[in-house]
């Protein structure tokens, strides 16, 4: 039996969570459970780079705040992010400093990779596009709808039950655009993952596409994935898309 503990509904002051991620060894933990796993106290102290006494100091600071939770088995202790809308946060948070100049060693989290329990990068932002521009999802207000098109669309991928998932706009930190989160943007992740057209690279955020990937998103959304993954990071971010086919429904 597992025994959760999570803040209930913190409201985040905006100072404190910024004290709360000023410190790097906090910051170096929420970021590796960005993934949106939950991951041993060893773990997370390594990642960090500093000893058990110091990172359980950090756990008790960040569970207090709401920024994680964690879960008891046994002797052991699992820390996870909190709630999906604190790892927007900090997604979000990447967003107000300029960009730096492009080194090689982050290619790969630019490209695709998991944003909490959903898909972000270049490719996280094309198949908001296309799913948007196929009439797929309509914004509504702060969140994305579900269209009874894209139901019928999506079915090869997820099953769609009433009421319809929706999605949140999800402000991707390396695109400065938005990609899908929510329940809709879990869902087709997990279905990414399950289908594999995509995996892990050395279990960490990064993603990338397989060849099944490369032919089911080029069917099913129009997604040339090894164009625009292949692409100069340099250059400012696009979405390579195959020329639209009139769908026949």
């Amino acid at each position: 039996m597992s025994e959760c503990e999570v803040l209930p509904a913190a409201r985040y002051d905006i100072a404190e969570l910024c004290e709360l991620l000023a410190e790097p060894a906090r910051v170096a933990i929420v970021l590796a459970l960005m993934d949106g796993s939950a991951r041993p106290a060893g773990e997370l102290a390594r990642a960090a780079g500093v000893s058990a006494q110091t990172a359980s100091a950090h756990f008790g600071k960040l569970v207090a705040g709401g920024v994680l939770a964690v879960e008891q088995q046994g002797r052991h202790r699992y820390y996870r992010i909190a709630r999906e809308d604190v790892a927007q946060a900090v997604e979000a948070l990447g967003v107000v400093r300029a960009r730096p100049a492009r080194a090689r060693e982050a290619r790969p989290l630019e490209q695709a990779r998991t944003c909490y329990r959903h898909l972000a990068g270049k490719l996280g932002v094309a198949l908001r596009e296309r799913l948007e521009q196929g009439g797929f999802i309509a914004v509504v207000g702060d969140a994305y709808a579900l269209c009874p098109l894209g139901v019928r669309r999506l079915a090869p991928l997820i099953v769609v039950e009433a009421p319809a998932p929706s999605g949140k706009r999800c402000l991707d930190w390396t695109e400065r655009q938005f990609h899908v989160g929510g329940p809709l943007g879990n869902a087709l992740m997990a279905a990414l993952f399950s289908k594999d057209w995509v995996r892990r690279v050395d279990g960490a955020r990064a993603l990338r596409v397989t060849v099944a990937g490369e032919h089911g998103l080029r069917s099913l959304f129009g997604i040339e994935a090894a164009e625009l993954l292949a692409s100069s990071a340099g250059e400012e971010p696009a979405v390579a898309l195959a020329p639209r086919r009139r769908v026949m429904l």
